[in-house]
């Protein structure tokens, strides 16, 4: 992160603090499996897979309503663009190769999660619907649990209810942003507390000391 700000910043990790609550709450976590919900969170996936010492799983592919994006950016159907009148001399569209349109594959598994708990890991959950897809997949593969960790839990919208009716047993954050609200919406919602890392930090920042402690056997991929 620190190319992004104007100012030094040291980007703490909260992963440590998950690591122990899987090891503590998660009933026979050792019968579990770390899924990556897409290739670009296997690095993450994989740190926590290795230090856990359990299998990784992850999800190719996305459901045919996602291919396109949603931020209003999509491009016009071909025909529009091929019967678009133009001012300007047309130019023999039939001899110019048609653009054929992109097509992802379906949600596919990689790994195998029958019988096992299935933990989804992801820094941040807001909009929950890769993660409820996610876990309906997990769930049609025979996973008997399903549990979301993140670090920062915005949770915004209607993601506290559709986590309340999703097969998403336990989402577990930590609390770098206030989720009270949410948490009466959904008992699936758990905290952990990482104060004691954010007030560490802040003390040695304050008093000019160094903050390499703080990153002790912690992977840069975490």
């Amino acid at each position: 992160f620190q190319g992004f700000f104007d100012v030094p910043v040291d980007n703490l990790r909260a992963s440590p603090f998950l690591i122990k609550y899987i090891e503590t709450y998660v009933l026979d976590y050792r019968n579990a499996v770390i899924v990556a919900r897409n290739p670009s969170v296997v690095p993450r996936a994989t740190s926590y897979a290795e230090r856990l010492r359990l299998p990784l799983v992850v999800i190719h592919g996305e459901d045919r309503d996602d291919i396109e994006n949603n931020d209003g950016r999509n491009s016009p159907p071909l025909d529009a663009v091929v019967n678009e009148k133009r001012p300007t001399a047309q130019v023999g569209l039939e001899l110019l190769p048609m653009m054929v349109s992109k097509a992802k594959p379906p949600p596919t598994l990689v790994g195998d999660v029958h019988g096992r708990i299935a933990i989804i890991l992801d820094d941040i959950i807001d909009d929950v619907e890769q993660f409820v897809k996610a876990a309906d997949l997990l769930h049609e593969r025979g996973a008997y649990k399903v549990f979301v960790f993140a670090t920062h839990g915005l949770l915004s919208a209607d993601a506290p209810q559709r986590l309340e009716e999703s097969w998403i047993d336990e989402v577990v954050v930590t609390n770098t942003v206030p989720h009270g609200i949410q948490k009466m919406q959904c008992h699936k919602i758990r905290t952990v507390d990482i104060s004691m890392l954010l007030a560490e930090a802040i003390r040695r920042i304050y008093n000019d000391e160094s903050m390499s402690y703080l990153f002790t056997n912690v992977p840069k991929d975490d």
